[in-house]
């Protein structure tokens, strides 16, 4: 079973990859858009429409390379995340299987599903990722004030 839910860590690990390259990918067409937006705005007769075209095309270029910078820390973040290493407690990288449900602990991607089972990509400073934190399989943490008890671990 260790080796099942290893690969499981790995499939995981690849899809929250692909999520962030897709947010990249997105952004920087975004980028490239807008500025080519910028690039075609004619000067017209009334000045105004063509400064207000290139201060929204700036500004939805300015826009979208924040949501790239952020993609990209969570890029770095997922580097940091080894999905070989096995966990014994809760922290960035382990599987986490809880009465609530599956979660693997690395960034904020949502719901995944691998072998037709629901997994739930989150960041460690997401609530129920703190309330798990360094918890151990076999133990309580407390979330929304009901108890969730941590079957296992990888």
């Amino acid at each position: 079973m260790a080796g099942a839910n290893q690969l499981i860590k790995s499939q995981l690990h690849a899809a929250c990859l692909a999520y962030v390259q897709e947010r990249i990918d997105a952004c920087q067409a975004a980028i490239q858009a807008a500025q080519e937006s910028a690039n075609s705005e004619t000067k017209s007769s009334a000045g105004d429409k063509y400064e207000t075209g290139r201060a929204m095309a700036q500004n939805e270029r300015d826009r979208n390379t924040v949501q790239l910078r952020q993609a990209q820390q969570l890029q770095g973040e997922l580097a940091r995340i080894n999905p070989e290493l096995p966990c014994d407690t809760v922290r960035p990288g382990a599987l986490v299987q809880t009465g609530l449900g599956h979660f693997y602990i690395s960034i904020s991607a949502g719901k995944l599903t691998v072998s037709g089972l629901d997994y739930f990509a989150v960041s460690p400073a997401a609530p129920v990722a703190a309330a798990l934190a360094g918890k151990r399989a076999g133990e309580q943490a407390q979330f929304n004030g009901k108890p969730v008890k941590i079957s296992a671990i990888q």
